[in-house]
């Protein structure tokens, strides 16, 4: 069995030894669409994260029975065409639970406990000038009694609302589909989750429903004192909308780890912004602990080894 990895550069050090036993593995750092159409070629399995399967990939892979993506996201696979082409299509769901809900919440912690302004304090010097033995002029806020808002109640969004009751929030939800299937949380309509929560985390997919689901009048809709976390899906909350908020101090704070574009240009509105201070930046990430990616090289390995004709 021939398999082939298209862009592992993406699974840094997680082995993939065990993927390897499974067949001959060829494995490339990275594909343009051309490379990839040649370099499946010959291939029984092809694994991908961001390369785009579409009609020309197809084409030139006539040996294909199985697609993993190194991922939970299938958007960059044509689904419905490798149905019609009888090619399988499996993803990795729960692989990154845990952390994605720990960088979520340490967004949250460094929003509303400051330490990137507390770090930069001390190491540059400003605390051994200081008068006094505290920073007397910038207090955090704690988080114990305030409402913690998740847009998407999933696996990772009950997650988080889980450590949020145990810092003592009040936790409500608003689910972008409408199912409202999660009981142990308020459901709340998106309106009234911007009104009431003092930190909103992000946890859903992309889609026709979530697209710019937040924009410039939907932050006036927020307390001035709220902070924005989206570890979910970048153009949820609409950019440049979100960095003129900011700016315009409708609401307090930001942390943000996904985006439209990715990486994001050098002319983005986040790297433009009159208050950077107000916004705290890392480079999709959140999927990214070793123990996740060790996770999800293992399950890929499990799709393989559990296709009837492997």
């Amino acid at each position: 069995m021939k398999i082939v990895f298209l862009d592992a550069i993406t699974m840094g050090d997680a082995s993939l030894d065990e993927m390897a036993s499974l067949g001959e593995l060829t494995v490339y750092p990275s594909s343009t669409a051309e490379e990839a159409r040649e370099r499946v070629r010959d291939a029984d399995v092809a694994c991908l994260n961001k390369v785009i399967v579409d009609k020309a990939f197809l084409d030139a892979a006539h040996k294909l029975k199985l697609i993993c993506e190194a991922g939970t996201g299938i958007n960059n696979i044509d689904v419905g065409l490798c149905e019609q082409r009888g090619v399988l299509v499996k993803n990795v769901a729960g692989y990154s639970t845990d952390s994605v809900a720990q960088t979520a919440w340490m967004h949250i912690l460094n929003l509303s406990g400051r330490a990137f302004h507390y770090n930069e304090f001390v190491h540059g010097g400003q605390y051994s000038k200081n008068v006094v033995h505290v920073d007397y002029r910038h207090p955090f806020t704690e988080i114990a009694g305030k409402t913690l808002g998740i847009i998407g109640m999933g696996a990772i969004g009950q997650k988080v609302a889980a450590i949020g009751k145990a810092f003592g929030m009040n936790v409500i939800y608003y689910s972008t589909s409408g199912t409202s299937h999660c009981k142990d949380y308020p459901s709340v309509s998106l309106d009234e989750l911007l009104e009431k929560a003092d930190i909103i985390s992000i946890h859903a997919p992309y889609n026709e429903l979530t697209a710019g689901l937040i924009g410039y009048e939907k932050f006036r809709k927020m307390k001035r004192t709220a902070y924005l976390v989206n570890t979910g899906r970048g153009g949820i909350a609409v950019e440049e909308d979100l960095a003129h908020a900011l700016d315009d101090g409708l609401i307090s704070g930001a942390g943000i780890d996904v985006y439209v574009r990715e990486p994001i240009p050098e002319d983005h509105p986040f790297l433009r912004m009159e208050h950077p201070e107000r916004l705290i930046l890392t480079p999709h990430i959140a999927w990214y602990s070793h123990e996740a990616r060790a996770r999800l090289a293992h399950e890929m390995a499990e799709n393989i080894r559990n296709c009837a004709w492997g």
